[in-house]
């Protein structure tokens, strides 16, 4: 699936997005510093009705959420991970395998990710759009 959207219309394409993915327990964002993953997963928290607070796990590796569609949501930035040996001691290899994983910076510990997870690439297009790719990897 491939959607170009504007900011007014995030709600809507969250939606669309979780119809195709929502059978994945593992969801990889890759985009720029900026593109929009943490604002994207806001969206999607949202119309999977979670009530806390939604924000960048930047500092604190992982923010746990819950769902009352999805369960448990993981929301995890790998960014600060500088080794594979980084991303093991910080505890987000356990977690994979338990409730659903929305992954900012995943090129940041690749080998950690399993097979099948739901891609999503995130890139700025011209007067604010941007272009939202999925794939299966």
């Amino acid at each position: 699936m491939t959607i170009t959207y504007q900011l007014a219309e995030i709600n809507t394409v969250a939606e669309q997005v979780w119809q195709e993915g929502k059978e994945y327990k593992v969801w990889a964002f890759y985009a720029s510093m900026g593109s929009g993953k943490t604002t994207f997963i806001s969206a999607l928290c949202s119309f999977l009705a979670v009530e806390d607070v939604i924000s960048s796990p930047t500092y604190a590796i992982v923010n746990e959420y819950y769902s009352p569609i999805a369960g448990t949501i993981y929301h995890m930035d790998w960014y600060r991970f500088n080794s594979l040996y980084d991303a093991i001691s910080s505890g987000v290899e356990e977690l994979l395998n338990d409730g659903l994983c929305l992954i900012e910076w995943p090129e940041k510990a690749p080998s950690l990710l399993p097979e099948n997870i739901f891609s999503i690439t995130i890139s700025l297009e011209t007067n604010g759009a941007r272009k939202l790719t999925t794939a299966i990897i």
